[in-house]
């Protein structure tokens, strides 16, 4: 009689990947996905553009990032995550670089639309999918430690970058940033691996602890699920990741402060990403993603109605905790209704909705405040979208649990 395999321990290297592809994360993607927030008025001061003018960088980023992680995520499978990350580490830096010599507009939009393809593109797929295939136990806490690094650089990078710019302008600020990313990230890079091949993921091909089943429903259809569902989602999250700074400042507050609110928002969410991945363990990752998007669409308006800085600081750690558990939500999902060998594949499909979302947020954020001179609508139609988003998100959730149902019933 011969007894089945028991897989291997798990290895102890899955946490120096975490704390890493951490590291990695809050530096750039804390700068690609809202660090543009701090450079709204200190380029309006200097060139005149206008907001909606300026979050088109920002778009322009993000649309690069959105292409990068699907490509950059391909290769990924099927090379090695380290090289794919080095290349992201290069090339992200020196396009920080050129963008403290840019003086036009266009020269900005290129800029970044680069950076997001060959440079973050190349970190955050790669990374967060290498994150969950290191783990058959814990993976929601795994990615919800991972994630809040970049919820750490969301706050951190913004608000160090506007100490900066007040030192040593705008440019300084960004040839200063590139020093750092250079110096910070290629060392990081090379600590990245790939799973062993004993591992117990490796080596099923699927994850041996998931509640649920990759096979409920077919790859392709619950990758369009999360898709649609993340690209509302997105939206309603940008608004504040983007126009909380520019807004808090139209208060009369300092740039430091506006600053000082979003780090203490992505402070907390830091807490926030860790909580909601250990509680997709615990209840399901849709049930945990819908909680987290319900949290944050129920909130987002409220920053229009606050008028003092220590309401701001309030308001933004209660809103941070929820609406990190998304983007953590959201990971987990992928993760478990994708099969392995696909994943980062898949996680750069669903990525390229989501940063189609957070580009499109953040521009109809400075294309209303252009046309209303306030950011009425900008947040109301953040919490439309975030309604369209919790009603997919419900749909997804009902249509997995009966298919779920069916296939447990016996013939």
């Amino acid at each position: 009689m011969s007894s089945a395999p028991h897989p291997s321990p798990e290895h102890a290297y899955r946490w120096v990947i975490v704390v890493v592809s951490a590291i990695i994360l809050a530096l750039s993607m804390g700068l690609m996905v809202n660090g543009v927030s701090v450079f709204f008025i200190p380029l309006h001061d200097e060139f005149g553009w206008q907001r909606g003018s300026v979050a088109l960088i920002n778009f322009s980023g993000l649309m690069g990032l959105a292409i990068g992680g699907v490509v950059m995520g391909k290769v990924a499978d099927q090379t090695s995550t380290r090289r794919v990350c080095l290349i992201g580490a290069v090339v992200l830096g020196l396009c920080v670089l050129a963008a403290s010599m840019a003086h036009d507009l266009w020269q900005f939009y290129v800029i970044f639309f680069v950076a997001g393809v060959f440079g973050a593109g190349s970190l955050y797929t790669p990374l967060l999918a290498n994150v969950g295939n290191w783990f058959v136990n814990n993976p929601g806490l795994a990615l919800g430690i991972a994630s809040a690094g970049q919820a750490l650089g969301q706050g951190a990078v913004p608000f160090g970058v506007a100490v900066l710019i007040g030192m040593m302008g705008w440019r300084g600020a960004l040839v200063t940033m590139a020093v750092i990313m250079l110096i910070v990230l290629l060392p990081l890079a090379m600590l990245i691996r790939q799973p062993p091949r004993n591992n117990a993921v490796a080596a099923t091909g699927h994850d041996v602890s998931d509640d649920e089943n990759p096979t409920v429903l077919p790859p392709k259809v619950a990758v369009r699920w999360l898709g649609i569902a993340v690209l509302f989602c997105c939206i309603c999250m940008s608004v504040p990741l983007i126009h909380l700074v520019p807004l808090i400042q139209d208060r009369g507050f300092s740039l430091e402060d506006a600053g000082s609110v979003i780090f203490l928002m992505l402070i907390v969410a830091i807490l926030g990403r860790i909580a909601f991945g250990k509680l997709a363990d615990m209840i399901g990752a849709i049930r945990a993603y819908w909680i987290a998007s319900c949290w944050q669409t129920l909130l987002v308006v409220g920053f229009l109605y606050i008028d003092t800085l220590d309401g701001f600081y309030l308001f933004a750690a209660i809103y941070g905790f929820g609406y990190a558990g998304v983007m953590t939500g959201l990971l987990v999902c992928v993760r478990v209704l994708t099969p392995l060998a696909r994943r980062a594949s898949a996680l750069g499909i669903v990525s390229l909705f989501g940063f189609l979302g957070h580009g499109i947020g953040g521009y109809q954020g400075g294309f209303f405040f252009d046309m209303t001179g306030n950011y009425t609508l900008t947040y109301t139609n953040a919490a439309l979208a975030g309604g369209i988003n919790l009603v997919i998100v419900a749909a997804l959730y009902f249509t997995y649990s009966r298919r779920r149902l069916a296939l447990a019933m016996p013939n």
